[in-house]
């Protein structure tokens, strides 16, 4: 990481967290869901083909014309945010957790740019119960949050107290 600093390896990262996304979901609309169809894969997981017009998990899905643009100009804010941050990362823990979230920001802006709704395809269930479909995006802002709770919780850097500056 020393030859990309903490910016470059976050950006790289958000870069391959686009590639894998966008890929996944051409997969899955040219090739696979062609006709749309639940794919049984084992017997907790299938395939399927979901257009999220909202956020996570479904909320806001409906059929508001808006939704796509509202949606994106908030990621694509979150994203510059989330790069200034990486900016200032301190290690690559940091930059993997912030770059991870930024590529698949990016990757669900793209499909609301694309088709007006977010690809979603992965659905898990137990006992009957299904987990809301959700992509490869979706992943990776997961596991970036992760990462960095992770290291928020367990760096062993001493905290700043903002308040009193101590």
């Amino acid at each position: 990481m020393a030859r990309l600093g903490a910016l470059g390896f976050g950006l790289v990262l958000a870069a391959l967290a686009v590639v894998i996304d966008q890929t996944s979901k051409w997969w899955i609309l040219a090739l696979v869901m062609d006709p749309p169809r639940v794919i049984p894969v084992a017997s907790f997981f299938n395939l399927v083909l979901t257009w999220n017009k909202g956020i996570s998990f479904g909320l806001f899905n409906n059929d508001n014309s808006l939704n796509a643009l509202i949606l994106s100009a908030l990621a694509l804010a979150i994203v510059v945010v989330l790069v200034l941050w990486l900016r200032r990362a301190e290690n690559a823990l940091i930059a993997a957790g912030l770059g991870l979230i930024i590529g698949g920001a990016l990757g669900n802006v793209i499909d609301r740019t694309l088709h007006g709704a977010v690809v979603d395809f992965l659905d898990f269930s137990i006992a009957g119960y299904h987990w809301p479909a959700f992509n490869a995006a979706d992943s990776f802002i997961s596991i970036g949050a992760v990462i960095l709770i992770y290291d928020s919780l367990f760096s062993g850097r001493p905290r700043r107290n903002r308040m009193n500056n101590t």
